[in-house]
């Protein structure tokens, strides 16, 4: 027993030695109290417990209660004439690189007038300026009519692309009836219409056309509109006045056969043709809207509908050829019937012409207007151009555009045609930006005829660096969204005056906008769709 004692007494004295070497440091974990430090000694830091960090959620940007002044509304267009190579491209035979070129310096010049719509001819006389099953390439644009541009680039995708870029709106626009600009019919492609349906053809004066009293030919006609609806993202399908030919002196339109074969009975002539006419017109608006409801449909026609000593309803004018009577364009029947959404008289005379005043036709189509949007065409072209003394003051357009502004039926001005104002009378265009088109504006709105919801956007975050200003959206945008309106300034009142960057996204449910750098403390968006009406404005802080 006393030898187990002993050998127990020495492993008690064992442990108590072994606990006393132990470094006195506290167990992090433990309830104990920690001993005080050493004099002149730090604590040591409690090391953390390892952790994994959660993933951030995206929080959208919360918009601001800063409410943005509302944008005038006014059209502001320019007509860009292809035939004849009147304004555009300069040459068929220009390279296309330079066709590209010459074409974005008539956009950027319009658009530093703030300008806000482009009225471009893409078919002048039964031939194409895009790819085409239904007519072939244009002459104008290659030299030889059905010789394809040197490129593989569409050039209608790439027009409406440019445009769209600097905020302008395209306004494709066609001729329908005319087919050749003059008789040297050996000069057409054999995909032209006339060698391939010669039985749709009748010669007139120097030209041939469509024979309007043919269904096959409407048919046609609409397959080309549609064509061009269904394939680009234009904002409008346009016509001008050329739809049964001015009348030359002694000359017959020779659509008899067409006539007799189809007339109703006890039915005039000059009815018939009005008839046929007006078939096209309300045909071609079913066929737009059914493929696209907000493409619009615009017409310009000739500026008198008819004189008031044939109709009590007419202009205080003596036009020596009106829609009516000698081109059997019934306009007014167009707007009451909603077949078209505007209209686009070509009023190419001065503010007192006496056969017929500016500013009397001003008048009567602002009465005349039947919940039509109207637009004034000017024609700068006839500045010192004119015998009428009127034209050699340079200030007539802007004498124009102010009357037209204080008529509330008409909206804006579109001016005939784009070399009138850029390659001569410059001092027109510097005049019309600094007296009334000192601001940008937004072109006019139209009301779908079926309300929808739209989905507003979220902005999840803005990023930028010396060269980009990147927007991120929590979801891709409505398709019904077609453009975005960004300014940027450090201070909110500064927002309104600050240069806009439009950003045109045309339905393609885009997640992200890019616009050159703004670093600003504010920015602000307006989204608009694709009737032009403003979905919502959004002001944003950025952090």
């Amino acid at each position: 027993m006393k030898k187990t004692n002993s050998y127990f007494s020495l492993f008690l004295i064992f442990i108590l030695l072994f606990s006393a070497c132990k470094t006195q440091k506290p167990n992090s974990q433990s309830s104990q109290t920690k001993s005080p430090p050493l004099s002149g000694q730090s604590p040591k830091p409690a090391q953390p417990l390892p952790s994994t960090p959660l993933p951030k959620v995206p929080v959208s940007l919360q918009p601001l209660s800063y409410q943005m002044p509302e944008m005038p509304r006014e059209f502001r267009g320019v007509w860009i004439a292809t035939v004849a190579n009147i304004d555009w491209p300069i040459s068929g035979t220009d390279s296309y690189e330079k066709q590209k070129k010459d074409f974005l310096n008539i956009l950027d010049y319009y658009k530093d007038l703030n300008f806000n719509a482009v009225i471009v001819q893409v078919r002048t006389a039964g031939d194409a300026f895009y790819p085409s099953n239904l007519a072939p390439w244009s002459k104008y644009l290659t030299g030889k009519q059905g010789k394809a541009p040197s490129t593989n680039e569409n050039p209608l995708t790439w027009m409406i692309k440019e445009s769209h870029a600097r905020g302008l709106e395209f306004h494709a626009w066609l001729n329908p009836y005319r087919a050749t600009m003059d008789l040297k019919t050996e000069e057409l492609s054999p995909n032209h219409d006339f060698n391939i349906h010669r039985n749709w053809m009748l010669k007139y004066s120097s030209k041939w056309y469509y024979d309007p009293g043919l269904p096959e030919v409407k048919a046609h006609l609409l397959a080309v509109i549609k064509e061009i609806v269904d394939n680009y993202d234009i904002d409008a399908i346009h016509f001008d006045d050329y739809f049964y030919p001015y009348k030359v002196p002694k000359e017959e339109f020779p659509d008899k056969a067409s006539y007799n074969k189809f007339k109703k009975p006890g039915q005039s002539q000059d009815d018939w043709r009005r008839q046929n006419v007006n078939e096209l017109i309300f045909a071609l608006n079913q066929t737009i809207k059914t493929s696209k409801p907000w493409v619009q449909f615009g017409i310009s026609p000739f500026g008198v509908w008819r004189n008031q000593d044939k109709d009590p309803k007419g202009s205080p004018t003596k036009a020596g050829q009106t829609n009516y009577d000698d081109l059997y364009a019934d306009v007014l029947l167009w707007m009451k019937n909603g077949w078209i959404d505007y209209l686009i008289p070509q009023l190419y005379w001065s503010m007192e012409f006496p056969l017929a005043s500016h500013r009397k036709l001003n008048d009567w189509w602002s009465n005349n207007a039947n919940r039509t949007n109207i637009y004034v065409g000017n024609g700068p072209y006839k500045i010192r151009e004119d015998a009428d003394e009127a034209w050699k003051n340079p200030k007539e357009i802007n004498t124009q555009v102010s009357y037209t502004r204080t008529l509330p039926q008409i909206q804006g001005n579109a001016f005939f045609s784009a070399k009138s104002m850029m390659m001569k009378n410059q001092d027109v265009a510097q005049l019309l930006k600094s007296e009334l088109y000192n601001e940008p504006t937004l072109p006019p709105a139209f009301q779908p005829k079926t309300a929808s919801i739209i989905d507003i956007p979220k902005v999840l975050e803005v990023k930028a660096n010396e060269q980009v200003t990147q927007i991120n959206l929590e979801k891709p945008l409505d398709p019904a969204i077609r453009y975005g309106m960004i300014q940027g300034a450090n201070e909110l009142d500064q927002l309104a005056d600050a240069e806009i960057h439009t950003v045109w996204v045309g339905g393609s449910r885009a997640r992200i906008l890019e616009v050159s750098s703004l670093n600003t403390r504010f920015i602000s968006i307006r989204w608009i769709d694709h009737f032009g009406r403003i979905v919502q404005t959004q002001v944003y802080q950025i952090p």
